[in-house]
Order: C-alpha cells, then sequence, then structure tokens
C-alpha cells in the first residue's frame, strides 16, 4: 500500500497536492530549490487548512495532523528516496523536466511511480529520454488542486498496467474523481473544453456583445450552475438530441474559429498585465484585496464541494 509521496515543485500546484496527500492521511515530502518558496509554501498550506477548518470541513486537530504530515526540504534525493509516488509540478520547461526525472530514476525507488502535474506536453514527449518509461504517467490536478476534485490521468503505451491501476485508486483514496484518458491528445479533456468556450467568451467580449462581468455572470449564472451537477453531454441528452442537432447546426458557423490567443490577451500581456498575480488583467484589482477574492472564491469553492457530496 502507498505509504509516502514526494512532491516536486512548492508553487501554487504543487503545495496543493502536497496539502492534499496530508489530508488524506499519507506522509509528503515537499521539494523545492530554495527555502524561502519553501516556506511560502507552508504558509499557503496553513491559510488553506485554516478556511477549511473555518468552513467545517476540518477539525483543527485534524489541520494540525496534516500539518505534521508535510516535511519541507531542498534536498531532491531526501526527498524522494522513501516515496511511493513522486509527482512533478515544476514550470512547463520540457528540459526542466527531462533533467528532473533524469534525478528522480536515479534516486527513487525502482518501483516507485512518477507522476507529472503537466497541463502542457504529452506523456510521450515527457518520457522520451526515460530509462524506465514504464512507471511514469500524468495525473493532471486543477488550481486549486486541494479543492477541485477532477484528476485527469494519463497513460503511455508502455506505462504498466500495475501503474495505472495503482494510480487510479491512489487518486481515489485521497479524496479525488479520477479520469482516464482512453487516447492522449493535448490539453487532454478539461483544457480543450475550457479552451473552447473562453475561445468564444473573448471574441463576445471583442465583438462588444456584452462586457467581461456579463459574460462572466452568464457562465456562473446559467451555464456553470447546471454543468456543476449536469454535464454538457448530459444536457444535451435532458434538452434533446434533436433540438441540440438543431442548435448545433444552426450556431457552430457562427462561432469564432480563430487559432490563437485572442487580441486582448496579447495586448495585455505584453504590458504585464496579468490578471491577479500582478493586480490587474481583465479586471482591475486596484481597490480590492486579491488574497481576499481568492479567498472568496475558495470559500465557495469548498461549499459546492460540500453540496456535491451529499446523496
Amino acid at each position: 500500500m502507498t505509504t509516502r509521496a514526494a512532491v516536486i515543485g512548492s508553487g501554487v500546484m504543487g503545495h496543493g497536492i502536497a496539502q492534499v496527500y496530508a489530508m488524506a492521511g499519507y506522509s509528503v515530502s515537499l521539494y523545492d530549490l530554495k527555502d524561502e518558496l519553501l516556506g511560502k509554501a507552508r504558509q499557503a498550506i496553513e491559510r488553506s487548512l485554516s478556511l477549511q477548518v473555518r468552513e467545517d470541513v476540518l477539525t483543527e486537530q485534524a489541520k494540525q495532523e496534516a500539518l505534521a504530515r508535510i516535511t519541507l526540504t531542498t534536498n531532491l534525493q531526501e526527498a524522494v528516496a522513501d516515496a511511493d509516488l513522486i509527482t512533478e509540478a515544476i514550470p512547463e520547461v520540457i528540459d526542466l523536466k527531462w533533467t528532473l526525472f533524469e534525478q528522480l530514476e536515479a534516486y527513487a525507488k525502482p518501483d516507485a511511480i512518477i507522476a507529472s502535474n503537466t497541463s502542457t506536453f504529452s506523456i510521450g514527449r515527457l518520457i522520451e529520454k526515460a530509462k524506465t518509461p514504464q512507471r511514469f504517467i500524468i495525473t493532471h490536478f486543477f488550481n486549486p488542486a486541494q479543492l477541485v476534485p477532477l484528476v485527469e490521468i494519463v497513460r503511455h503505451e508502455k506505462t504498466s498496467e500495475d501503474v495505472v491501476q495503482k494510480t487510479v485508486e491512489w487518486i481515489k483514496q485521497i479524496g479525488k474523481s479520477p479520469v482516464l484518458l482512453k487516447k492522449d491528445v493535448p490539453g487532454f479533456i478539461a483544457n480543450r473544453l475550457q479552451t473552447a468556450l473562453m475561445r468564444e467568451a473573448f471574441s463576445l467580449l471583442a465583438s462588444g456583445v456584452a462586457d467581461a462581468h456579463e459574460i462572466d455572470t452568464v457562465m456562473k449564472d446559467g451555464i456553470g450552475f447546471r454543468w456543476a451537477f449536469v454535464g454538457p453531454i448530459e444536457t444535451a441528452d435532458f434538452g434533446g438530441l434533436d433540438t441540440w442537432q438543431r442548435v448545433m447546426d444552426n450556431l457552430a458557423p457562427e462561432l469564432d474559429k480563430s487559432e490563437a490567443a485572442p487580441a486582448i490577451i496579447r495586448k495585455l500581456v505584453e504590458k504585464g498585465d496579468l490578471g491577479t498575480k500582478t493586480g490587474a488583467g481583465i479586471y482591475s484589482y486596484a481597490d480590492t484585496s486579491v488574497d481576499d477574492r481568492l479567498q472568496k472564491r475558495d470559500e465557495q469553492f469548498l461549499r459546492l464541494a460540500k453540496q456535491k457530496r451529499e446523496p
């Protein structure tokens, strides 16, 4: 049985994944290059756990026990030496990942599973230089990893069946909803669906159909409200496939078909306005606290998760 995990990279995704493992009762080593980065990760984990205590998801004792299960380290070999499952959550730079994987193959136990949280690279690309490709797999968490249930799992034809089954079971044990892809496609499932919707949203914004707040309201209070419990394919069944045939025949020719990021995003990136990380993006955050906005988001996610768990 898997008892120890290691997470490589303590950024936004890494510290959230480490928190998930610790909350599920597993010992986890969280690695990064600098103590300063690990200190920030520890603070983020503490804030997230404290929020879950306030929302009656965790007890104070459970919070302290989860924190006690997390070991912070800048020693990669020490981090992975006893790990049964290693999750890579470093920047999406293929050369960095290849270098890391070479180290992991040297330092980790022979039967340790090596999972990548990549959202960009195919599993085939990741294992191009691997000596033990049979133990590599993708486990794609979603931000914030400690709250969003979905984890997409992507295997390669060289990934052993034992690794696949253990990974699926592991993801279930930590309370997540695993989806094992039958094919390795760019963007997997969730990001393909999300990108298709966002392409149309930004097209509507650019053409002046509505402003950003109004478009987001349509998503949050309309489509997103339904999709929290009824997926798009179920929606078609519930609405009538004959109806949706007409809808799609009529609208498909009208939808945006651009093959690159919209101009408004490119212009803002050039200006350095990257959203909450810089205090300005499509929206302005000059008169509000980004931390408060993110905490409010997480509160709502926790409440939704509790609602979805009800029978």
